[in-house]
């Protein structure tokens, strides 16, 4: 028995050691930037504006803006958890020439070229300020601007939807709250109670009641696509649509026929605008 004590009180002591580890480092496991000059700044065939802007606290912040003369729509685009805008420069593309769109990227602070350090209250806040900087820039309303974010992107703008609502709100591979990923990749630690950074999607998008187009692959070997469902059941909106990606993972390219489905939603958003 004494043998047994023993070693349990040393795994207990291990358990609670690799506890504080993760919690001592729970921002760098969540945030993964690539800093300037990781990346292509000048990709090929990307015609585009560096956008110069600042976050409410001060933090200089940068992004992209593409501009299309008619637009069909005014998208705001917020990237995942890692790397930084020009990773996603064939989105960028995709979504300006497929959609006829006009198009901001933006980095989250401490990725590519803006400063700082993230952090769940940091970042929520240089959305806010990419979305007042395209407003002015594409001289329309902040209200009338569609609001698109991947992954941990997809919270950034379910915030950002629910507190000051958005023309439209496009969410790709989008979960439920970051404690119900970490549960499941982490089922012997009690994530729940221990992360400070929560970005609870599921309650906040109670308070967004505008159009909602949602697509998850269920093949999401990172975010499980039973957290993107709920959410989307959570969703009040009367117009909302789920798009299933059959055998996407969570960083595979999204098919042609996606961006499709989006061009219809934002032409039937035009139409509407129009009665």
């Amino acid at each position: 028995m004494r043998t047994f004590r023993r070693c349990l009180g040393y795994g207990l002591v291990a358990y609670g050691g690799v506890l504080l580890l993760l919690m001592w480092f729970e921002e760098s496991l969540i945030f993964v930037p690539a800093k300037y000059p990781d990346g292509d700044f000048h990709p090929a065939g990307l015609v585009f504006e560096d956008a110069q802007f600042a976050a409410a606290d001060g933090t200089g912040l940068h992004g992209w803006y593409v501009a299309e003369p008619e637009p069909c729509a005014v998208l705001l685009f917020a990237h995942g958890n890692a790397g930084n805008l020009t990773h996603r420069a064939d989105v960028v593309w995709t979504l300006h020439r497929r959609l006829a769109a006009t198009v901001m990227i933006f980095d989250y602070r401490g990725y590519g070229r803006s400063a700082g350090s993230p952090n769940e209250a940091g970042i929520l806040q240089d959305a806010r300020a990419a979305r007042a900087w395209l407003a002015r820039r594409a001289a329309v309303d902040e209200a009338q601007i569609v609001l698109f974010g991947e992954s941990i992107g997809g919270a950034v703008m379910v915030d950002l939807a629910a507190q000051d609502g958005a023309r439209a709100l496009i969410l790709q591979s989008t979960f439920t709250s970051l404690p119900d990923v970490a549960a499941h990749h982490f089922p012997w630690a009690p994530v729940r109670l221990l992360m400070r950074t929560r970005l609870d999607s599921l309650d906040k998008i109670a308070r967004y009641g505008g159009p909602l187009v949602q697509s998850h692959g269920d093949a999401d070997e990172i975010v499980p696509y039973e957290l993107g469902r709920r959410l989307h059941r959570a969703a009040p909106s009367s117009s909302k649509k789920f798009i299933t990606i059959p055998g996407g993972f969570h960083n595979d390219p999204l098919p042609n026929w996606y961006y499709g489905e989006l061009r219809r939603f934002l032409n039937q958003l035009d139409q509407s605008a129009r009665r």
